[in-house]
């Protein structure tokens, strides 16, 4: 070996930060924000981390109604209730989240490009 630390580059993966252990689904009460690109300029966001005792599907219908977007809840084996929306949806629903009272700001960890 030498004296310089070579650092093989590896694949981006968004949602390393959701399989360590210290920042799961529900630890540290954290609702986790992301986007994720589909084909050409359509993109998608997905909440997850809310509490369990939270309708989702009422805060889903709020989301829908307020941001004029399409949405569903789904359901994930590991993630559990995982609410998915049309669009970029981060910053309006982050506000959203704080302003209604469900979740802290400083609970809130958006991801993405």
């Amino acid at each position: 070996m030498s004296d310089f630390d070579v650092q093989i580059p590896s694949p981006f993966d968004p949602f390393a930060e959701a399989k360590a252990e210290d920042s799961g689904a529900g630890s540290k009460e954290y609702v986790h924000i992301r986007v994720q690109q589909r084909n050409g300029r359509k993109s998608l966001t997905t909440v997850q981390g809310l509490k369990k005792e939270f309708s989702y599907n009422k805060i889903l219908k709020d989301l829908k109604k307020e941001f004029c977007c399409n949405g569903t809840v789904v359901q994930d084996p590991e993630l559990g209730q995982v609410i998915q929306l049309q669009g970029d949806q981060r910053k309006n629903v982050s506000t959203f989240l704080v302003q209604a009272g469900i979740v802290k700001k400083d609970h809130i960890k958006i991801h993405g490009f």
